[in-house]
C-alpha cells in the first residue's frame, strides 16, 4: 500500500517557502537554496516516516523465525539511505555551502545537516550502505530476540534486574549475572563486523572513523571529546574514590565476606554493567518504592504527565497513547520486545511515542519521567520556527539533560511530599538521601565518561581487534570503575555488547556523560536563581515559571549552537562545577565513614 507524505511535513514546507526572507542582497541564491530545501525536506519527511514505522514494528514486535518486520525495516532503511546519502545531494549541499556568505544562517545550518546525514550513508558507496543496514538489523534481531535463562529456565531482563537487587545468596546472584552477559557471546562477530562497516561507511565523507564522525555533531574532534571526558572523570575523582571505598565495605558486609576485596566483584552490585549503586542504600522515610508498590503501572506514566502539566506543558496528545508500547510484553505472548526505554519522534511533529516495560517501581517512576522529558522537547521545538531538517536537541547531550533533569527533579523529597510518596512528617537523613543519589549521579560518570567513551574510542578510533575485545573492556572497567569479573572472562564472552548501546547507538554514550553536566548546571540555576531553594531539596511541581525557563531551552531545537545556549541560559559555560559543589557536603561524611578502611583506586593519569 503506498505510504502518504504526513500533512505537516506538507504545510511546513510551505510555510517555510513562503516565509524566507526576499533581500535583494543574495535573493536569488537564497531562492535556489530554499527550493532544493523544501524538496528535500518533503521527500525525507516521507522516507523517514516510513523508516520509523518499519523500525518501531521490529522494536515492538520480535517473533523468533518470522523476519518480515526485520526485512521491512531494512528495505525502508536501504531506501532512505539511498535519498539522504546520494551524491547529488552531497554535491549540492557543497556547491551552496561554498557560497554560505550569501546564505541566511538557517539555511547553512540544514545544509550541514544534509551532509552530516550523508555521511552516514554515502551513496558513492551504495553496496556497503546496503550490507550495514542489513548487519545493523540483524544485529538488532539478536540484541532484543535472545532467550535469557537461569538454570535452564527462561527469565526476563526485568527478573534478572530484581534478583541483582534482591537476592543476598552471592551463588545465585552469579549466576543472574552471568545469564545477563550471555547475549554477548552471540553479538561478538557481529559487533567487529558492524565496526568495520560503519568505519568504512563515513570514511567516503572524510571522516576519520564512526567515533571522529559521531563527536564531530559537537563542533569537536576526538581528542578534543576525549580530553573532556578524562577531565570530567578527574574533577569527580576524589569523590568516587570514596563512593567506591564506602561501596566495598558496606557490601563485604552485607553478604558476610571477611576480606574485603580491592575491588568491587561485578555481580556484587545491583546494576547488570555497575553504572548505577543507588540501590543498595536504603533512606529511612524515603523509601517509595514501597509507597509505588501500592500503585498500577499506568499511575506511573500518567503522573509523570501531570508533572509536566503542573510546569505549563499542554495534555500529550491521544495518539501517545495510542500508539505507545508502554508495559513488558505478557509473559505467554508469542512475541518479544525491546526492553530498554526510549522515546520516539515518528513524524517530526505531533506523532510522539514511548516505547518502555513500566512497572510500579522507583526505578521505573524516575525512568518515565526522563522519557517523557524527551517527549516534550520533541513537541517543543516542532513548531513553525524551526525548520523540519534541525528538529532536534541543540546537541544530543541535551536531549538526555533536560530528561534526566525532570528525573532528579521528580525524586527530591519536597517534590515526593506533594505525591504523597514520602511522608512530610517523616524524618529523612538528608546525607544518607545524599549518598544514595551520588551512588547513582557520581558514579554513572566513570562508567559513561570512561569504560563505554573508552571502550567505542578503542573500537572505532584505534581499530581494537576482536580477539582483545573483552580483555579491555575489563581493563577499562577495572581502571575506571574499580570493577572485576566475577570470574575469568575470556574471549569466548564479549561483555560490552550485553549493553545495548554498543550495538544500536554506537560511539554517542559521551552523551550521558555530558548530559550530567548540563543537568546539574541547569538545575543549580533553576533552583538557585528561580526558586530560591536549596539545589538538594528542590519541588518543581505547579511552577510555571520553571516550565518557561526550560520550554525557552527546548524551542529552538537545534537552530543555535549549543555553547551559545548554555551561556545564555544559565550565564555560564558548560563546566562540572554545579555537580561538584552539589555533593561537595558529602565528602567530609564518606570521609569519616572511610576513615581506617583501605583505599584501592589509583587516578587515572591525564
Amino acid at each position: 500500500m503506498k505510504k502518504t507524505i504526513p500533512v505537516i511535513c506538507i504545510l511546513l514546507v510551505v510555510l517555510a517557502c513562503n516565509n524566507q526572507p526576499q533581500q535583494e542582497a543574495g535573493y536569488t541564491i537564497q531562492a535556489e537554496v530554499q527550493q532544493f530545501l523544501d524538496e528535500y525536506t518533503r521527500k525525507f519527511c516521507e522516507l523517514d516516516f516510513i523508516a520509523q514505522e518499519a523500525q518501531w514494528a521490529s522494536n515492538t514486535k520480535i517473533i523468533e523465525g518470522d523476519s518480515t518486520n526485520a526485512i521491512a525495516t531494512r528495505r525502508a532503511s536501504e531506501v532512505q539511505a539511498v535519498f539522504t546519502g546520494s551524491a547529488e545531494n552531497i554535491n549540492k549541499a557543497k556547491e551552496y555551502l561554498a557560497q554560505k556568505s550569501k546564505l541566511t544562517n538557517l539555511q547553512v545550518l540544514q545544509l550541514n545537516s544534509i551532509l552530516y546525514k550523508a555521511a552516514n550513508n554515502p551513496g558513492t558507496v551504495p553496496d556497503l550502505v546496503k550490507e550495514r543496514i542489513k548487519a545493523e538489523t540483524e544485529q538488532t534481531e539478536k540484541l532484543y530476540g535472545f532467550d535469557f535463562k537461569i538454570d535452564g529456565e527462561p527469565v526476563t531482563p526485568n527478573e534478572i534486574d530484581a534478583s541483582l537487587k534482591e537476592e543476598n545468596d552471592l551463588d545465585k546472584r552469579l549466576k543472574a549475572w552471568e545469564s545477563s552477559k550471555e547475549v554477548g557471546i552471540n553479538l561478538k562477530e557481529g559487533l567487529n563486523n558492524l565496526r568495520n562497516l560503519r568505519n568504512e561507511t563515513v570514511q567516503n565523507l572524510n571522516y576519520s572513523d564512526y567515533f571522529s564522525y559521531q563527536v564531530s555533531e559537537y563542533g569537536m574532534t576526538s581528542e578534543e571529546m576525549m580530553t573532556l571526558l578524562r577531565k570530567i572523570h578527574s574533577e569527580l575523582f576524589p569523590l568516587y574514590r570514596e563512593l567506591h571505598t564506602y561501596t566495598r565495605y558496606e557490601l563485604a558486609k552485607k553478604f558476610g565476606v571477611d576480606e574485603v576485596p580491592d575491588y568491587i566483584p561485578a555481580h556484587w552490585l545491583t546494576n547488570r554493567w555497575g553504572q548505577d549503586w543507588a540501590s543498595m542504600v536504603t533512606v529511612e522515610g524515603f523509601d517509595i518504592d514501597a509507597a509505588l508498590s501500592e500503585k498500577d503501572e499506568e499511575w506511573i506514566i500518567q503522573q509523570a504527565e501531570r508533572f509536566y502539566k503542573s510546569l505549563g506543558y499542554d495534555a500529550l496528545p491521544l495518539s501517545f497513547w495510542g500508539k505507545s508500547s508502554l508495559f513488558p510484553a505478557p509473559k505467554n505472548a508469542d512475541y518479544k520486545k525491546n526492553n530498554h526505554a526510549s522515546a520516539w519522534h515518528v513524524n517530526l511533529d505531533r506523532d510522539v511515542r514511548c516505547l518502555m516495560s513500566v512497572e510500579a517501581n522507583s526505578e521505573w517512576y524516575e525512568t518515565t519521567h526522563h522519557e517523557l522529558g524527551h517527549i516534550y522537547y520533541f513537541l517543543e521545538y516542532s513548531n513553525a520556527d524551526v525548520p523540519i531538517l534541525l528538529r532536534e536537541g541543540a546537541n544530543r547531550a541535551f536531549h538526555e539533560a533536560l530528561g534526566s533533569l525532570m528525573g532528579l527533579a521528580a525524586m527530591q523529597k519536597p517534590f515526593l511530599i506533594h505525591l504523597y510518596l514520602v511522608d512530610k512528617n517523616a524524618e529523612v537523613d538528608e546525607m544518607k538521601a545524599l549518598l544514595k543519589e551520588a551512588l547513582s549521579y557520581v558514579v554513572f560518570i566513570p562508567w559513561s565518561a570512561g569504560v563505554m567513551s573508552e571502550f567505542e574510542h578503542e573500537l572505532y578510533s584505534n581499530n581494537l581487534p576482536q580477539d582483545q575485545f573483552n580483555k579491555k573492556w575489563w581493563e577499562l572497567k577495572k581502571k575506571y570503575q574499580g570493577i572485576v569479573p566475577p570470574t575469568e572472562r575470556g574471549e569466548e564472552f564479549c561483555d560490552a555488547a550485553s549493553k545495548t548501546h554498543i550495538n544500536n547507538d554506537a560511539a554517542q554514550y559521551y552523551d550521558y556523560a555530558l548530559s550530567y553536566l548540563i543537568l546539574f548546571q541547569l538545575h543549580d540555576h533553576i533552583a538557585t536563581e528561580i526558586l530560591n531553594q536549596d539545589p538538594r531539596a528542590t519541588d518543581y511541581f505547579g511552577k510555571p515559571l520553571v516550565g518557561e525557563f526550560i520550554r525557552d531551552i527546548m524551542y529552538p531545537g537545534a537552530t543555535i549552537d549549543w555553547r551559545e545556549l548554555m551561556k545564555e541560559a544559565t550565564g555560564e559555560e558548560l563546566s562540572a562545577k554545579a555537580m561538584m559543589n552539589y555533593f561537595k557536603p558529602l565528602m567530609a561524611y564518606l570521609k569519616d565513614i572511610n576513615s581506617g578502611r583501605k583505599y584501592t583506586l589509583e587516578p587515572v593519569v591525564l
